[in-house]
């Protein structure tokens, strides 16, 4: 990798502005990215920092373009270049084909750009990555990407979460599918991929791609983010969703393409969402416009126009989830999306319909839609001025047998069209439509927030919902209604009009949902020779309001009401603001004078604490500098915590150090104001954790890494967290050093030792334990309801709630070892560093019996509950989930648009997973439709995903484990199979995978 300063403005895409190139630098060079290089020689001339302003060292150093070419290194120098951007930062590779192992994140800056040759001479290839995402920048203000493909990723290619104002222009994602890998050598033909005859079903010739269900989910995904434009990009191949937008105010995706993935362009849970002049073919469905229920938000208000839909009639090849029930052969579909906007656009070639207008009354049945927030009905849909042609002429083959006995979502859509269209049997039409609408509900109050008070409302009384809002125990309808009860049109209704409908195909049908369904279950349970589509459409013969009809004059909305749907707004993305609250990094000159001060016996280098110091050592935190174990300086005091996070078995030691004259306060979370927070600590903490190896049989521990939570002030006077990780190695004399590796790393270590809470005999090896890099460490640190950067995660009253006792033996009364063990937050109140404590009431135990407290997951009875029993075991399970998985698992964490929520105070229903489908599928899903599926542990996705080793779209959690933690899946596994049954709320809901199984219910 090579860099080159800076001095130009740069035009950011769309962000309407240039932005001085006022750049970081966290001397890669010097730190040793991977933790291997010498550290930087002492100055001579240290001092505090009034003297190194008085040398005129420039604290911050000046911008530049960091620039990586293909080759060997390429891996090494990304890493070491992306956990260094900062604003203005430029990140450029070069021309040519890149064979990368490892993921490219970006977390936590603004204003960076991320740039190729051209999406047809820059390929970052992930064929090999130990992670799951090609792409991903996590909570970043400002960031374009430009000008190169990413060729198959694991799961997404091009990710973006909690970004404002985000570009992604001239990109491609790109899967290898079924066919030859995507390589070095074959690239420039490969990434050209043509339409023309599509795979109608699996096993088919295709001549232009092979689709596969092993690719990654989405191709280009933006979500929970804000200002969003996806602009000349193209993805080919992904097995959920090609170009996806979700959870996220203002986006526009125009002018791109999108063939051969399962579902072309998506627009979910949006609000202020434009399809402008794009190309959908050769998908399963082309577009789609929808609401997905239990997650963060939902929306309203899409636009579609200038858009070709053409030829989407590959078959579905998705693992599970909503997208896998898309019939091939479909243009357009809306679910459960109110305002919608469709004109001047072309849908030809669709074996199923041009369009798809329909509801989760269909898919949940009626008033079954677990999710009382979410309005299961598309209203307000206006579709003008469009062309359709060709379409309906083949019906995906419906299977009957398994539609009925084994509930397949698959083919229940089309065995509907098809078997209810009695005009034209076994063929759908232009436009579909499953004719529900709800009706007033007049005894459902509104809605209320977790206070009681009334959730906000737009302009038309209808609820603004968020996933922060209780589920109501009904649908608020009566903003959609007048005072007379009658629904008020066409605002809540839809108006097509002025559409040339080829006469090809049949115009338009009503299938009237699942009416006359109850008649076809009676008959085949009678007599299963019935299992025809003639034999099924004899039953419903002569039965008025059943079958379909094809008078579409009640969407004629001119000739009913005088009037059609006004045109919603186009989308604007207002100009780039920055937020001035992130700093450039520190020039080398300025770290070399702040660490290189000679500190007092006992003492930190507290001047040192500003930056990111190239060795542990130089910060003098421990009486030994060569031992993370012995006693911390400066009064630093060691913890400890009933429930870690498993880190392939490693022992840890950790101290907490709080700034002398200063006083942590006490926060828990038994008043919902501090759910996801720790204890909040002064300016100047520092927070150390240490891995080690213990082999109690060979009388050894292997020192691994130390990372360190660093509270500091930015320049602008913004408290933040800062995480830099230290890898231990031999110095030349083979003592013992600890360098600064923000690249993270990997070692190869083993264990053999007893469990001090279990006594179990915990023994083992791996080859490739994780060292996280420091962009993976603030994915699970960050939380936007905390302080920002990687701020705490452990240290909670809940879980310091005990006695303190280290964690192995092996230190037996040395240094940390022989640290007082009493109670921990009482120490700390005794020592004058930690304010607002209750009163607290200690047992023999040492646990204060009045405060919340997180139980030892892996000691039956800890919870207080009887060994063994249905809450012990609950109890202990969700601590375990807090702390292994809680982190990115909350509505303000990095998997927060899951919708999959572990909060400790959190109802054990839907959000916690109970039938809760996913929202994306790919391999991650492990082919399974539900994340906890009550008694059924080997069909629950969490399962699969806790027990697996090595498939980066499996893997949970996907960073700092290497081997799956056999005793915590046992635990999981046994919470599923024998204490969840369907009588938790929404556990009944697991078998509603179609309308079918919904009428029997």
């Amino acid at each position: 990798m090579t860099f080159t300063k800076n001095r130009n403005r740069l035009q950011r895409g769309h962000l309407g502005l240039t932005l001085a190139m006022a750049a970081t630098f966290l001397l890669t060079g010097c730190f040793g990215g991977g933790g291997s290089s010498e550290s930087a020689p002492a100055s001579d001339t240290a001092g505090d920092n009034s003297n190194v302003a008085g040398n005129q060292v420039e604290r911050f150093s000046e911008g530049r373009t960091f620039l990586v070419e293909p080759g060997p290194e390429a891996t090494h120098e990304m890493i070491s270049a992306m956990i260094q951007l900062r604003p203005g930062d430029t990140l450029e590779f070069g021309c040519g084909f890149f064979e990368l192992n490892h993921g490219l994140l970006i977390q936590a800056t603004e204003d960076v750009l991320i740039k190729g040759c051209g999406k047809d001479e820059t390929v970052l290839s992930f064929r090999d990555s130990d992670n799951v995402t090609g792409l991903e920048a996590l909570n970043v203000r400002g960031i374009t990407v430009r000008d190169l493909t990413i060729a198959d990723s694991p799961g997404d290619a091009f990710k973006l979460k909690g970004v404002k104002w985000g570009t992604l222009l001239n990109v491609r994602a790109i899967w290898s599918g079924g066919g030859e890998p995507i390589t070095a050598s074959n690239f420039t033909d490969r990434l050209h991929v043509q339409c023309t005859n599509p795979p109608l079903n699996e096993g088919d010739p295709t001549p232009d791609y092979i689709p596969s269900s092993a690719s990654g989910r989405y191709g280009i995904y933006p979500v929970e983010s804000e200002n969003i434009l996806v602009d000349n990009s193209e993805s080919v191949g992904a097995s959920d969703a090609g170009i996806y937008v979700g959870q996220t105010n203002t986006a526009i995706i125009r002018n791109s393409r999108a063939v051969y993935n399962v579902m072309g362009f998506e627009i979910e849970n949006v609000q202020g969402g434009e399809y402008d002049s794009n190309l959908a073919e050769c998908n399963t469905g082309g577009f789609l416009i929808y609401d997905l229920e239990n997650i963060t938000q939902y929306g309203d208000t899409s636009v579609m126009l200038n858009n070709v839909a053409r030829n989407n009639n590959t078959y579905n090849f998705a693992h599970s989830g909503l997208v896998s029930a898309v019939p091939r052969g479909t243009g357009f579909i809306t679910l459960g999306y109110d305002n919608i906007e469709v004109f001047n656009n072309t849908f030809e070639d669709h074996s199923t319909a041009a369009v798809i207008y329909t509801s989760y009354e269909l898919i949940d049945g009626k008033g079954k839609t677990s999710d009382k927030k979410l309005d299961p009905y598309t209203e307000g849909l206006h579709i003008h001025n469009n062309v359709m042609r060709n379409s309906g002429y083949d019906l995906p083959p419906p299977n009957f047998e398994k539609v009925l006995l084994e509930g397949e979502v698959e083919t229940v859509l089309p065995t509907l069209i098809g078997l209810k269209n009695v005009t034209n049997p076994g063929k759908g039409a232009h436009i579909v439509w499953d004719g529900l609408l709800d009706e007033l509900d007049a005894d459902c109050p509104y809605p209320v927030d977790a206070n009681g008070d009334p959730v906000p409302a737009d302009e038309n009384g209808k609820p603004i919902h968020t996933n922060e809002h209780p589920n109501p125990s009904c649908h608020y309808n009566a903003y959609k209604f007048n005072d007379q009860g009658e629904r008020k049109l066409p605002q809540w209704g839809s108006c097509f009009h002025n559409n040339d409908l080829s006469a090809d195909s049949q115009a338009y049908m009503n299938f009237h949902g699942t009416e006359g369904l109850e008649l076809v279950l009676a008959a085949a349970e009678q007599d299963t020779s019935i299992l025809t589509l003639e034999g099924l459409q004899s039953v419903l013969e002569g039965l008025d309001g059943v079958v379909a009809d094809t008078d579409k004059s009640v969407h004629d909305c001119q000739a009913r009401f005088g009037k059609v749907l006004p045109p919603l707004p186009r989308v604007e993305i207002p100009p780039f603001e920055p937020s001035g609250t992130i700093d450039p990094a520190p020039s080398e000159e300025y770290v070399n004078k702040l660490c290189s001060r000679k500190s007092k016996p006992g003492s930190i280098n507290r001047d040192a604490l500003a930056v990111n110091c190239p060795r542990l050592d130089q910060y003098n935190l421990f009486a030994d500098p060569q031992d993370p174990r012995s006693m911390p300086n400066d009064g630093g005091v060691p913890f400890v915590l009933n429930s870690k996070l498993f880190s392939d078995y490693a022992t840890k030691y950790r101290v907490a150090f709080v700034p002398p004259g200063t006083k942590a306060v006490y926060m828990d979370g038994q008043d919902g104001g501090n759910v996801n927070g720790t204890i909040h600590f002064p300016t100047g903490t520092v927070i150390a954790k240490t891995f080690a190896f213990t082999d109690e049989s060979q009388g050894t521990e292997e020192l691994v890494e130390t990372r360190l939570l660093i509270k500091r002030v930015s320049e602008s006077g913004k408290a933040f967290w800062d995480g830099p990780t230290y890898i231990w190695e031999k110095d030349s004399k083979g003592n013992p050093v600890a360098k600064l590796a923000l690249g993270g790393g990997t070692r190869a270590v083993s264990w053999h030792y007893q469990d001090p809470t279990t006594g179990q005999l915990l023994s083992g090896s791996t080859d490739s334990y994780a060292i996280p890099n420091a962009n993976q460490c603030i994915t699970c640190h960050s939380n936007d309801d905390v302080e920002s950067g990687s701020a705490p995660i452990g240290p909670k009253p809940r879980n310091l709630n005990r006695a303190y006792a280290p964690e192995s033996a092996f230190m037996g009364t040395r240094g940390q070892g022989g640290f007082p063990r009493v109670n921990q937050l009482k120490y700390w109140q005794d020592q004058g560093i930690l304010t607002n404590v209750p009163e607290l009431q200690i047992d023999g135990r040492g646990v204060a019996t009045n405060i919340e407290r997180l139980p030892h997951w892996n000691l039956p009875g800890d919870s207080g509950e009887t060994a063994g029993s249905d809450a012990d075991v609950e109890a202990r399970l969700r601590a375990y989930l807090e702390v292994n998985c809680q982190h990115c698992h909350n509505d303000r964490g990095a998997a927060s648009n899951t919708g999959y929520y572990l909060d400790h105070y959190r109802e054990v229903d839907a959000g916690y997973g109970i039938c809760k489908k996913p929202t994306a599928t790919g391999g991650g899903s492990c082919g399974r439709q539900h994340i906890v599926v009550p008694g059924d542990a080997d069909s629950s996705i969490v399962s699969c995903r806790l027990a697996d080793e090595s498939d980066p779209q499996r893997r949970m959690p996907p960073i700092a484990r290497s081997v799956a933690h056999a005793e915590g899946v046992e635990l999981l596994n046994h919470w599923i199979n024998n204490v969840v049954t369907t009588d938790y709320e929404n556990g009944d809901a697991c078998g509603n995978q179609s309308i079918f199984q919904s009428l029997n219910q």
